[in-house]
């Protein structure tokens, strides 16, 4: 299958392009190359014969035009968004533009695209939009999102993923396009841009600075190893049934505070410091309107195409700690492009 992945140079989309060709798929990889994309994250597949290279934004009509008639596609997975809340908070508008607009424009494209097709590539032509459980809203003290949840999203960010996804069934119901959807909890692993909490938390320990946590931490999130992430979109965009939505969670939901206690005696271990590493969180100003808590209830997926999660959350944090002292240089060359790890999406009254 040749799989046209937008947002292929990110955290998560690089993950599904180094997944997808080691599965034997070709792959071309758009990605417009803002501040949190970066191409050495597919170094390790940028020179495979089964890889291609575009950079183009979501939102060009023409650019899309001319790199699905240069390729022509067997599949469209979208990756590609603004992702972080804190930036969402501070300028919203690039938020719509990118995730709203963009996936409508692709969409269209892909359209397009599909539409010119003998019947055969036709039928078989599949378009999967990624998502989040944060369009979903918050969670109380108990239950799971599942993919009947109604939405209710809570901030500039999630709402804009609420409207991409509902673009995306709109031009399967409206078009008939074959189109599946995902929503995914919390991804954390290698490779992920340093103003997440995970790789926040490291890379603000490594530099020996204070380690901000929100709030008093008691949010709870479920923590989904990106590799096991780019293992179920593959899966789904394969087999995944048109219409329909398919949650991703790694059932591993713990308290923030708890994600970075456990974060700390790892750095202890790989990174030691004068003092414990713990002793340098700091409970800061949470930001405005937070979810209290996310969960995924997986079971559809596991039911119906025999996914679950891997790795279990220790392991995974502390193979994610261990990438990141031995890849110190990677997280230099961001901070390099001019990134410092200091805090976002404080609003003033």
């Amino acid at each position: 299958m040749k799989i046209l992945i937008t947002g292929g140079a990110g955290f998560i989309g690089s993950a599904v392009v180094r997944r997808a060709i080691a599965d034997g798929h070709q792959v071309v990889n758009l990605d417009k190359l803002t501040y949190s994309a970066n191409l050495e994250n597919v170094a390790s597949v940028a020179g495979h014969p089964n890889y291609a290279f575009e950079e183009a934004d979501v939102c060009d009509e023409l650019a899309l035009k001319a790199i699905f008639a240069r390729h022509k596609p067997d599949a469209v997975m979208h990756l590609a968004a603004e992702s972080h809340n804190d930036r969402a908070i501070e300028g919203p508008l690039d938020f719509v533009r990118s995730n709203v607009m963009g996936t409508a424009v692709l969409l269209e494209a892909a359209r397009a695209h599909w539409m010119s097709l003998p019947d055969a590539k036709k039928a078989a032509f599949r378009f999967h939009h990624v998502s989040t459980d944060e369009v979903f809203g918050a969670l109380g003290e108990d239950g799971e999102f599942t993919e009947t949840t109604p939405y209710d999203p809570n901030s500039p960010y999630s709402a804009s993923k609420a409207g991409a996804d509902h673009l995306a069934r709109a031009w399967h119901r409206t078009y008939g396009m074959p189109i599946v959807l995902t929503n995914c909890s919390n991804n954390y692993g290698p490779f992920q841009f340093p103003e997440k909490l995970i790789p926040t938390v490291i890379s603000r320990a490594l530099e020996g600075k204070t380690i901000p946590v929100y709030g008093d931490g008691r949010q709870v999130r479920d923590w989904l190893h990106v590799d096991d992430h780019a293992e179920a979109l593959l899966l789904v965009i394969s087999k995944g049934r048109l219409g329909e939505t398919y949650c991703i969670g790694g059932d591993a939901s713990k308290r923030n505070i708890e994600v970075v206690r456990m974060l700390c005696e790892h750095l202890d271990r790989f990174a030691p410091a004068n003092t414990p590493h713990a002793e340098k969180i700091t409970f800061v100003t949470d930001r405005p309107g937070p979810d209290f808590r996310y969960a995924i209830d997986s079971s559809k997926l596991e039911a119906e195409l025999g996914w679950r999660a891997k790795m279990p959350l220790l392991a995974g944090l502390e193979d994610t700690v261990r990438w990141y002292v031995e890849n110190r240089a990677w997280v230099e060359g961001i901070r390099q492009r001019g990134f410092e790890s200091e805090r976002l999406g404080l609003v003033k009254a």
